[in-house]
């Protein structure tokens, strides 16, 4: 990261918190609150670009961290993801349509939970093609390769029979992210990732086509009250994931594998 950050030209930098009273998860019947704090990176480079996200995701006790415990349960999810601009590293702009840039995507997630259900461990990497569109801010699409792996130790059967990691059917992803001004204070943000069926799970259950959107509206604050531009900001958030980590109401018994969540956001950019 330190080569990088020295080589940047340039670089954007946030912590921020959001929270929400109707997050899911799949077998549990409840609804859960989660307060969820974030620092995220990211920065342009000669070659492309970098993206860093980690997410500290801490439940209330619906979401249970052990047998016994009325704590809720936490979790740390890091994203990465490198883009390399096909058109940057031949010195030629590669530009279609409404097609402004083309480049290559490579990356991983990394996952820990500890909770009463399934405690993830999950190993994830991902490389492919992505477009960058031309519009006002930036839209890009990506169609990934994912290859996915985990080693739950849930409480209970089957999982609680599980042993060693398990690594699922390579599939695909096709995910977007977005950042649009719709004023000089206001801007629409977020992503989307459409996830195929990556096969049988660990205990064998045929898994499903997965949704997962996440937008919100921002504003700003910062420049609102004459500060600089883009340093504070809060806004309102949705997100809609279907069949959550590819759980399918015929796995779940129709049972928290959908969820429908409004949040609020605040960032603070440095």
């Amino acid at each position: 990261m330190g080569a990088t950050a020295q080589a940047a030209e340039w670089s954007d930098t946030a912590l921020s918190w959001r929270a929400g009273n109707d997050y899911r998860e799949p077998f549990n019947p409840d609804d859960i609150k989660k307060n969820i704090f974030a620092i995220t990176h990211a920065s342009g480079y000669k070659y492309g670009s970098n993206f860093v996200n980690l997410d500290f995701l801490m439940s209330d006790s619906r979401d249970p961290g052990a047998l016994g415990k009325t704590s809720g349960a936490q979790e740390a999810y890091l994203v990465y993801r490198n883009t390399i601009d096909i058109g940057k590293v031949r010195g030629s702009d590669i530009k279609f349509g409404p097609v402004r840039g083309v480049g290559v995507t490579l990356g991983f997630d990394v996952n820990t939970k500890n909770d009463v259900g399934y405690n993830s461990r999950k190993r994830m990497l991902v490389a492919g093609p992505t477009l960058m569109w031309d519009v006002p801010g930036f839209f890009n699409t990506s169609l990934l390769l994912l290859r996915e792996s985990n080693a739950p130790s849930g409480a209970f059967p089957p999982i609680s029979q599980v042993t060693g990691r398990y690594t699922y059917k390579t599939h695909a992803m096709l995910t977007g992210a977005w950042g649009i001004p719709l004023s000089p204070l206001f801007s629409f943000e977020g992503f989307f990732n459409l996830i195929d069926s990556k096969g049988n799970d660990e205990v064998g259950r045929k898994t499903a086509v997965e949704t997962n959107i996440d937008m919100q509206v921002m504003f700003d604050v910062g420049a609102a009250l004459g500060s600089a531009k883009n340093t504070f900001r809060v806004g309102l958030e949705y997100q809609y994931w279907k069949n959550k980590f590819g759980n399918s109401p015929a796995t779940t018994g129709n049972v928290g594998q959908t969820a429908k969540t409004p949040m609020i956001r605040a960032e603070y950019h440095f």
